[in-house]
């Protein structure tokens, strides 16, 4: 059964975040011989065709309006709506992101649809679609299917591969929203850099807790980050302290995420914290208590003072890396 599919494309600085292509990776499985067509907002969004057609979008609406540089709900809730009434699709895909958990909810009740969010995974069975998303922090995994209308779901970034496989031919649609009384307009943004690499995008993760005992404590962990290409992140604990800025949270209040490799430096492994990393490929502890918590979830555990652990840690893996 063929499907047309909508692909919401999400960008940051000019550029297109990595999940864009993960949840074009989910359209490309349902769609079954039908069309993947992709959206992109605001002014640069022409230039991400060709990039969205590599990853299997057949057209991409290039949604223009200024109003749409910068995010706001209002904005980017009616110039959605009005391409999803446009192509009037059989299922909408969008990134599970600060964007999407805000912007999805009230698409899919302006639609009378309902919402799967936090997809983990998506596949065809028996010809009918079905999702899988985590539940109880982490804890269980629940699969949904939508059984009429139509389907609207977003997807966790970092959890479907990249499947760079499409025509690199995909038509371009201009498309000219009509955005009007906006409650919200955006004057001037101010950015703290929360760190290198985006955190819920990052394959690697050096993250600290109370234990690396102050700012300075974030030195050696970054360090460790940058040679791995990786980000820093930081357990509530870590945040409470005044150790770090919260935009460095791992956690159930806090960013979710699932790198390749997680490193837990001084976490202790609360119960918050857990629900935010459990779904790491590879979880490695160190602390200096055996009993710590989060070492019964960890792949890998080193009993001692993450102080001396980590420069050990980063030296062994330059050695590795000039090797290679």
């Amino acid at each position: 059964m063929s499907r047309n599919i909508l692909v919401v494309a999400e960008s940051r600085g000019g550029s297109l975040r990595n999940v864009s292509y993960e949840v074009l990776t989910a359209a490309k499985r349902v769609a079954d011989g039908g069309v993947i067509t992709a959206v992109a907002l605001g002014s640069d969004s022409p230039g991400y065709a060709e990039s969205l057609g590599a990853h299997g979008a057949s057209r991409v609406y290039a949604v223009t309006n200024p109003e749409l540089d910068t995010y706001t709900t209002d904005a980017y809730f009616q110039a959605l709506y009005q391409v999803i009434q446009e192509v009037n699709p059989d299922a909408v895909f969008m990134p599970h992101t600060a964007i999407g958990k805000d912007l999805a909810p009230r698409i899919a009740a302006r639609l009378g649809v309902g919402l799967i969010s936090d997809v983990v995974d998506v596949e065809v069975r028996d010809g009918q679609v079905v999702f899988t998303r985590p539940i109880y922090a982490g804890k269980a995994f629940e699969q949904r299917a939508v059984t009429a209308g139509t389907m609207f779901a977003t997807i966790r970034p970092n959890n479907l591969p990249i499947d760079a496989s499409g025509s690199t031919s995909a038509e371009v649609l201009p498309f000219t929203a009509s955005c009007k009384d906006l409650r919200t307009v955006v004057k001037d943004v101010v950015q703290k850099m929360a760190g290198r690499v985006d955190l819920t995008e990052a394959k690697v993760i050096v993250s600290g807790g109370r234990g690396v005992k102050s700012a300075e404590g974030f030195a050696p962990l970054q360090e460790l980050a940058d040679l791995l290409g990786g980000a820093v992140g930081a357990s509530r604990g870590a945040c409470d302290a005044g150790y770090c800025d919260y935009s460095l949270q791992i956690g159930q209040t806090g960013k979710v995420v699932t790198p390749e490799l997680y490193i837990a430096a001084g976490i202790s492994g609360a119960i918050q914290h857990v629900a935010g990393m459990s779904n790491s490929r590879i979880i490695v502890a160190i602390n200096k208590d055996p009993e710590a918590p989060i070492f019964q979830i960890a792949d890998y555990g080193i009993v001692g003072d993450l102080f001396e652990v980590i420069p050990l840690l980063t030296e062994e893996w330059k050695k590795v890396l000039t090797a290679v």
